[in-house]
């Protein structure tokens, strides 16, 4: 196997524990396909204790166009990406915020794979944290018909304010993941 095959094969594993020290992520991208679209902000929250101890936000300059879709969706337009760095030049900066931390993050899946899939094409490695998915958890404890983020925030009376965008985004999955948590804890 090459190297190549290697780091495809070498993302991270779901973890079935509730970690106080993890980083929370989110991207908003040009569409769903890692392969075929881009990357157009990138946030983290670093939580030591259960406690937001910093944060990584960043826009992110496509090779393409933002289509009128996902700038309705997102509110991320054009102008607000022009100055902005590309891929190659913020990932690593980005990777290096998560370190070593488990990441948790709301359909996680979605962003691992993209983010490991541009570390590949870029760097040769990948992404290999461990993660938890708080969608999946979502379905397991919400007795509720969708488990997009959005709903799960109005389940527990969570602020959706800004949905769509990365860093707004994190915010909602941090205080959803200690909502459920709690939920877990004292059943």
């Amino acid at each position: 196997m090459n190297t190549m095959e290697q780091n495809i094969l070498n993302k991270g594993q779901e973890v079935n524990k509730l970690p106080e020290n993890y980083t929370v992520i989110d991207i908003e991208t040009t569409g769903l396909s890692p392969t075929m679209n881009e990357i157009i902000q990138l946030s983290a929250l670093k939580i030591k204790n259960d406690k937001i101890v910093d944060s990584f936000t960043s826009f992110v300059k496509p090779n393409g166009r933002i289509s009128s879709f996902i700038s309705s969706l997102t509110g991320i337009t054009n102008d607000m990406v022009s100055a902005a760095p590309q891929i190659k030049d913020v990932l690593n900066d980005y990777v290096d915020f998560i370190g070593q931390d488990i990441i948790v993050g709301h359909n996680v899946h979605f962003d691992i794979n993209f983010i490991h899939s541009k570390r590949i094409k870029y760097f040769n490695k990948g992404l290999s944290n461990n993660y938890v998915d708080t969608c999946k958890m979502s379905r397991k404890i919400c007795p509720i018909s969708s488990h997009k983020l959005d709903s799960v925030a109005r389940y527990y009376n969570v602020d959706s304010t800004g949905h769509h965008r990365a860093d707004n985004d994190c915010k909602m999955t941090f205080e959803i993941y200690n909502c459920m948590k709690k939920d877990l804890l004292y059943k």
